[in-house]
């Protein structure tokens, strides 16, 4: 039996995962609420013969960890809602060049500097379309210390696996608060390493396929391939490429690489939904008040159920639409003025009423005001 529980903070937990899942390069730029994955990994990677290093700013930051990948180390970099901002150019060269690489957004208020220590879910939709151009998109939201452990890990898997960023979306509120966790032991979780190129240095292509597979085997620097990264449209040779029909069939092979793969990505929970008359929808921080509204709502006699999407990107939109139908209503609840809930309303349409309760004042949402919400959708 596995004693190892340990008092831990959502970040440190982060951190925890990260080594537990390989990570052995971790650069950045400190910023509020997320300054601890920095501290942690200074303590920790030195420790187990990995690499540390404070960059300039943040653009420097990802920069640092997408070169540190492409030598082949487990990179990961983290940030909070400014600066989250400023990699996103940064996030776009790396979906192109198809870099394996986790990055943590610790969400706080804003717009601009905002409110640095307080609770936001604001990013939803920058997490998405923040890099300009058509780019594959996963991020993970964890709503519990554990999570944070277990979604860290999650997401080094899934870079790996599909060689892409994997965004971890989570907010202050899990990233800052402290629960009792039971550390895994090694092997107990599933850990996956990126695939090391099977053809020989004179014959390889760094960007070409195999029939049926839409992820290519990239060498890692150092290892005697040789090889061009670019973040203009490529062939398969890695070089520069302004011939349209490839520039079309990059993209699509970039873009199918997720939407194929959507049952293998998308990951949830439901709670209490088999008969459920109202469905809340809430991640991250937010769905800890919105299972407490959901069992204060059963005990006043209304049926209501928990959806949380534990994948905000891509959009677990089947399940939700599946649920439109059977429900009577759906309300969604974030701590913003009305983001994943536009995702929500595309997919549900007339299927059932739609509902929102939302904050993007630095308060949390509390179960009272989410189970008010829900009686009044009703």
């Amino acid at each position: 039996m596995n004693n190892n529980f340990k008092l831990m903070q959502g970040n440190e937990a982060c951190i925890e995962g990260a080594l537990y899942a390989g990570m052995r390069f971790y650069s950045g730029y400190p910023i509020t609420p997320s300054t601890e994955l920095m501290e942690k990994s200074a303590v920790r990677l030195p420790l187990m013969g990995g690499k540390f290093i404070q960059m300039e700013d943040e653009i420097g930051g990802i920069a640092a960890a997408i070169g540190a990948s492409l030598t082949g180390l487990k990179s990961m970099t983290g940030t909070s809602g400014p600066g989250f901002s400023l990699k996103q150019e940064n996030i776009g060269y790396a979906a192109i060049t198809e870099v394996p690489l986790v990055v943590v957004n610790i969400q706080r208020g804003g717009p601009s500097t905002g409110l640095p220590t307080s609770p936001a879910q604001g990013d939803v939709m920058q997490a998405m379309w923040g890099t300009h151009g058509d780019h594959p998109v996963i991020a993970l939201s964890p709503s519990s210390v554990r999570e944070m452990f277990e979604l860290t890990v999650r997401a080094f898997n899934l870079a790996e696996k599909y060689r892409t960023p994997v965004i971890l979306l989570a907010d202050e509120i899990v990233g800052h608060m402290r629960e009792k966790i039971v550390m895994p032991e090694v092997g107990e979780l599933e850990v996956l390493d990126r695939k090391e190129p099977a053809s020989n240095q004179e014959n390889y292509l760094p960007y070409a396929v195999e029939e049926g597979s839409y992820v290519p085997e990239i060498a890692s620097f150092g290892k005697g391939y040789r090889f061009h990264v670019t973040g203009l449209m490529h062939d398969e040779t890695g070089f520069p490429s302004n011939n349209t029909e490839n520039a079309g069939k990059l993209l699509d092979r970039l873009m199918a690489k997720i939407s194929e793969n959507k049952g293998d990505i998308i990951d949830f929970e439901e709670y209490m939904t088999e008969d459920a008359d109202i469905i809340i929808l809430g991640y991250g921080g937010t769905a800890r008040s919105v299972k407490n509204s959901v069992k204060d709502l059963r005990r006043q006699g209304i049926k209501a159920g928990m959806f949380r999407p534990k994948t905000i990107w891509p959009f677990p939109e089947k399940r939700v639409k599946e649920l439109s139908k059977k429900a009577k209503a759906i309300l969604v609840a974030e701590l913003n003025l009305g983001q994943y809930v536009l995702e929500v309303e595309r997919v549900v349409k007339n299927n059932c009423k739609l509902g929102f309760v939302g904050k993007a004042n630095g308060e949390v949402l509390m179960p009272d005001e989410i189970t008010a919400k829900a009686k009044e959708v009703l």
